[in-house]
């Protein structure tokens, strides 16, 4: 059976997904099977593993910097939220159902035998799992049945590893506050302290590092420094969706209340020319060289969204000169119609941006494809892509129809505005490179893509160089030691 070693925050974004990251590439480089996992995780951006389930796109990074394909079981539970107060609760990568947050409080605990199961068959195969936990162990309103922190910990009878963030102030209360609110048992889980995303002279801290060992009882293993990384974050605090700077080429992506799968458009990421900017209004919008409309969650409700301020029209306008192109919900957003008898949404029918010549019908039974192929004759301004192979996965709630035959994954309509089911679509290699060539082309400037990497490609680089960050400023003799002590 596997060592284990837990992974626990002072709040939400502490860095806790990239900590196991690296974690999970040091362990591997070192000559060790390393497996991701995470008991319950709340995000829309997910992915589809080659049996067909569903899983946090957290865990799918971890499992790329272990080595390892993902498999569900690294992440047995998935909350999806469609409204402020409720989520689609996925377990073992299959629909349970929707729930209100206070009725899926009141359940969870009725989920430990499937979190067990999952722990067991993936510590079957592994030397070491890194299990993250969510949020902050001391939120209190929380504690009752916790699965995902401590209870989690108890559960895997883990050494935990508490991250605090110093990028956004007050890292010592954020730890010895934390400490303090942990009962003996759980306090005494904690065998290690890091100060995370730290930027300066190290030699500054020490003092209050002194305190925070001498008050806390506990050892701080690790200054991290802030790390520029081209890796996925949590995608409900992510800083992509700040990003307001306008490049030589400038990408906008309509940033809806119910966003999902945005990772779609972090390979441009990686072309210093290259700007994605998320829009939540027109007047961010301004004149960008192309417009994406990303997955969502709820689509009618962001269409709706679109429509009551404005930036549906704003985009269809932009779409006589602007290619637009939309993924998943933001695809059917851009058809003629979309109906939900079943009620998977909001019930009834509704208008879509009568763009392309397609209509979407709501089903219960979720889609959740891996897909792998070379894309067909492309027309119009993307004609570049024509006969590029393409991979990804599928994931949607509904079936669209389209007037034409043989469009698998682009559909054309009036040469600028294009759609498609398959996420992923831009991470294979030239995609990107191919589409900011055009772009560049069409403006008569110089792109420089010959640099550009597939996104696989680019996020080994990104894992290699955050497992030497982490190797040089952990105190790695003292987390092997954890791992001796572990039990399991």
């Amino acid at each position: 059976m596997a060592k284990v070693i837990m992974v626990q925050g002072t709040m939400s974004n502490a860095g806790k997904s990239l900590i196991c990251a690296g974690l999970c590439r040091i362990f591997v480089q070192d000559g060790y099977r390393a497996a991701p996992f995470k008991s319950q995780n709340m995000a829309l951006n997910s992915y589809i593993t080659e049996e067909g389930l569903e899983m946090g796109r957290a865990q799918v990074m971890q499992a790329e910097a272990a080595k390892i394909a993902p498999l569900v079981c690294m992440n047995p539970i998935l909350l999806k939220p469609t409204t402020d107060m409720g989520s689609q609760v996925i377990v073992n990568g299959e629909v349970l159902g929707n729930m209100p947050a206070k009725e899926y409080f009141s359940y969870k605990k009725r989920l430990i035998p499937e979190i067990k199961k999952a722990f067991r068959k993936l510590s079957s195969m592994s030397d070491i799992i890194v299990i993250e936990g969510a949020g902050s162990p001391a939120e209190i309103n929380l504690k009752e049945n916790d699965i995902v922190n401590m209870g989690m910990a108890k559960l895997a009878d883990a050494p935990v590893l508490l991250v605090g963030d110093i990028d956004r102030g007050g890292v010592f209360a954020q730890l010895i506050g934390t400490l303090s609110l942990l009962p003996d048992e759980e306090r005494s889980r904690v065998k290690g302290l890091i100060i995370n995303k730290f930027r300066g002279d190290k030699t500054i801290l020490d003092p209050g590092i002194q305190m925070l060992e001498q008050r806390g009882n506990v050892p701080v293993v690790g200054v991290v420094p802030y790390t520029p990384l081209s890796l996925e974050d949590e995608d409900s605090l992510t800083i992509r969706f700040d990003r307001k700077k306008r490049g030589m080429i400038d990408l906008a992506v309509i940033r809806c209340p119910r966003i999902s799968n945005f990772t779609d458009f972090n390979v441009f990421e990686q072309n210093e020319s290259v700007t994605v900017r998320y829009v939540t209004s027109v007047s961010e919008l301004g004149d960008p060289d192309m417009i994406f409309l990303p997955g969502s969650k709820n689509t009618m409700g962001d269409l709706r969204w679109m429509r009551e301020n404005g930036l549906e029209a704003a985009v269809k306008k932009k779409s006589q000169d602007t290619i637009i192109f939309g993924i998943c919900g933001g695809y059917q957003m851009l058809g003629k119609q979309i109906c939900d008898p079943y009620h998977v949404e909001e019930g009834g029918q509704m208008r879509g941006m009568e763009l392309l010549p397609v209509e979407t019908t709501l089903h219960q039974e979720k889609t959740r494809t891996q897909k792998k192929s070379s894309l067909h004759q492309i027309r119009g301004r993307l004609s570049c892509l024509s006969g590029m192979e393409v991979s990804g996965y599928e994931i949607h709630m509904g079936n669209t129809s389209t007037e034409k035959s043989g469009a698998e994954h682009l559909v054309l309509s009036n040469g600028n505005v294009y759609g498609t089911y398959l996420h992923g679509i831009f991470d294979a290699e030239g995609i990107a490179a191919a589409i900011l060539s055009a772009l560049a082309k069409e403006k008569g400037i110089h792109c420089d893509t010959d640099g550009m990497y597939s996104y696989r490609q680019l996020k080994e680089i990104q894992y290699d160089k955050l497992a030497d960050t982490l190797r040089k400023y952990l105190d790695m003799d003292a987390i092997y030691g954890m791992l001796r002590e572990s039990r399991l």
